[in-house]
């Protein structure tokens, strides 16, 4: 009987944990995103995702009222934002994209039933479409009739319920951006031009946007008799340019698609959280109450040096194996080479991305990192150096340790110069200008040895050397976010500073700083590196080292294995590999991840390391 007790009492302490977990952050807004209401929406595998049946709308609704939630107009948002009345706790915002005919029929009755308001954002040139032209949406073939007419819009607008945003005119599309003639969103892509194998220029961008955002309003304006204030980014996909021209317009407030919960009212750009999958009220509840839960992170970390060839049917046939491999492993990130380093001594002397300063080996960073995406469903990070690159057109930048011996540091110019800044930032938000990514992984180059020609910098303490070279990073970072605002950023560090960090006079690096100045930090778990014996013990000293160091620490710590002995030059084996991520994940590490990924040889063999490294449900799939 004491058993019995002592076993309903733990119950009810775990629910009570568990209820914990689910109390929503009540000082936030949650702004929702649907598209298309149908009555027929098919329990699995409909033909379209992002289709939500009308009797789950119903329920969702019903949820929304019955937790005390209050959905909130765009105009309370607004008004909340300038200084005026607060919003309530619990706030919501519901948005309709494409402005679906749906939303006059099923939608904006239940709109009015309950009292809510909502934002629907509206592709001009879908709603202009001649009669007869067909158009593919969302895996069926749709004409005219699939969008909301003029005169539904102008009756709307009378209720007071719905506000319209622009969704652009017609921008909501994918437009060739890469020479191998890939289709990225036109809102954040230059255009590439076969015939004269250029791409835009970036007045040209700029004007492309303006002409668009300004037909997108006028028409609004004419339909409805107000200029509208909000513009919702097609496929989430914007960038600081768009957002500035945007306002110029008069929309203040735009929408991205990065499913946050919840998010300020304060933000210029709103994350909203996308409702797919026909999903239940309980689904719903899930998604906007555990908002605080981590998932783990897997990644595998890729030279496209392993993609390039001269040949470029060959080059292909590289990509391709990759894709299938990533695509049947399924981590949730590729860290992804976007330099050239043919000679594998991590020194940037060429890209694979068109540039201002560096040789482009190839355009290749675009079309690889986009097909990663979108063919097998990762997050992209690209992985660049800090310090380590070689400028053909200025030769005489001033460098860290000047040229390195055989087997010793990386070449690294100094942070400390404001050409060296300029010229490594410049490269960087070209990298960002041409290609699609998730996230920056700061390279293992970005090091400070107390013995370097430290410049400016020799009166720095080595905590302030490590924060010097972390403000640097940040600077490249804010670079990127002008044309991807969303970037996440993880950096390289060495496991000795952790295991020993009186060695942070020979780095510049620190756990803890890293920890509060990037998204991930990735510890390089390579005993080789340190000369150490690749032993158990090793292994359950650097995660019980990261542990000590703050209570959070292994939900922002990454432990990257070597799959390649860097003293020997031999692979490591399959069974060790295997071995050692158990190992990781029996201390308590929570994301994993390894380096180098031969995709060629099928080194680590797929069988062995996707059971550590996959995030996918069991059984795996074969394809």
């Amino acid at each position: 009987m004491r058993f019995v007790l002592l076993a309903f009492v733990l119950f009810v302490v775990a629910q009570l944990v568990r209820a914990n977990e689910f109390v929503p952050d009540q000082s936030g807004l949650i702004v929702l995103t649907y598209h298309n209401v149908r009555d027929d929406v098919s329990l699995q595998d409909d033909r379209d995702p992002d289709a939500t049946s009308t009797d789950h709308l119903i329920a969702h609704f019903d949820w929304l009222k019955a937790n005390g939630y209050h959905v909130v107009s765009l105009d309370q948002v607004i008004k909340a934002r300038q200084g005026g009345t607060p919003l309530p706790t619990h706030a919501v915002l519901l948005t309709f994209d494409d402005g679906l005919e749906s939303f006059y029929t099923r939608v904006y009755p239940l709109l009015r039933a309950y009292d809510y308001p909502a934002v629907a954002a509206l592709v001009g040139s879908w709603m202009d479409m001649p009669a007869g032209q067909k158009m593919p949406y969302n895996g069926g073939p749709c004409t005219r009739d699939c969008f909301l007419t003029w005169d539904q819009v102008s009756e709307m607008q009378h209720s007071g319920l719905v506000e319209f945003a622009s969704h652009t005119w017609d921008l909501h599309t994918g437009i060739p951006a890469n020479p191998q003639g890939n289709q990225l969103p036109a809102v954040v892509s230059l255009q590439y031009d076969k015939r004269t194998a250029s791409y835009e220029s970036n007045a040209a961008y700029v004007a492309r946007l303006h002409q668009d955002l300004h037909h997108s309003a006028d028409e609004i304006e004419r339909a409805t008799g107000h200029r509208p204030r909000a513009i919702v980014w097609p496929y989430g996909a914007y960038n600081q340019i768009a957002v500035q021209v945007a306002a110029s317009e008069g929309m203040s407030v735009s929408f991205s698609l990065d499913d946050a919960v919840p998010v300020s009212p304060d933000d210029h750009t709103l994350p909203r959280l996308l409702v797919s999958g026909n999903i239940s009220a309980n689904r719903l509840a899930w998604l906007i109450c555990h908002h605080t839960h981590i998932d783990p992170v897997r990644a595998v970390q890729v030279d496209l040096d392993y993609v390039y060839d001269a040949d470029p049917v060959q080059q292909e046939k590289n990509l391709s194996h990759l894709l299938d491999r990533i695509k049947r492993m399924h981590p949730s990130e590729v860290w992804l080479q976007a330099y050239a380093d043919p000679k594998g001594d991590g020194v940037a002397e060429a890209v694979y991305f068109p540039n201002r300063h560096l040789p482009m080996r190839a355009d290749l960073y675009s079309r690889v990192a986009w097909q990663l995406r979108t063919r097998a469903q990762v997050r992209v990070y690209a992985w660049m150096p800090v310090l380590a690159f070689r400028f053909p057109d200025a030769p005489n930048l001033p460098s860290l340790a000047g040229e390195p011996k055989p087997g010793g540091d990386h070449y690294r110019l100094a942070p400390w110069d404001p050409r060296v800044r300029q010229w490594v930032g410049d490269v960087y938000e070209d990298l960002a200008m041409h290609g699609d990514m998730a996230g920056l992984l700061f390279s293992d180059d970005a090091y400070i040895r107390d013995t370097d020609q430290l410049g400016p910098w020799s009166n720095k303490s080595p905590a302030q050397r490590t924060a010097a070279l972390i403000d640097f990073t940040h600077e490249l970072t804010a670079r990127v976010r002008r044309w991807r605002p969303s970037v996440k950023t993880a950096r390289n560090i060495y496991a000795r500073t952790i295991i020993d960090p009186k060695s942070e006079a020979w780095f510049a690096q620190s756990l803890p700083a890293f920890l509060a100045g990037y998204d991930i930090t990735a510890v390089m778990a390579m005993p080789q590196l340190d000369k150490h014996d690749d032993t158990e013990s090793w292994y359950r000293t650097l995660v019980a080292r990261v542990a000590a160091t703050d209570p959070h620490a292994l939900d922002g710590t990454l432990f990257e294995l070597a799959t390649r002995d860097w003293r020997t030059g031999q692979a490591i084996t399959n069974e060790d590999i295997d071995a050692r991520f158990r190992l990781l994940q029996i201390e308590g590490a929570r994301h994993l991840g390894y380096y180098p990924d031969d995709f060629i040889q099928d080194h680590p063999q797929l069988e062995a390391v996707r059971p550590a490294i996959s995030i996918a449900d069991y059984p795996y799939p074969e394809r």
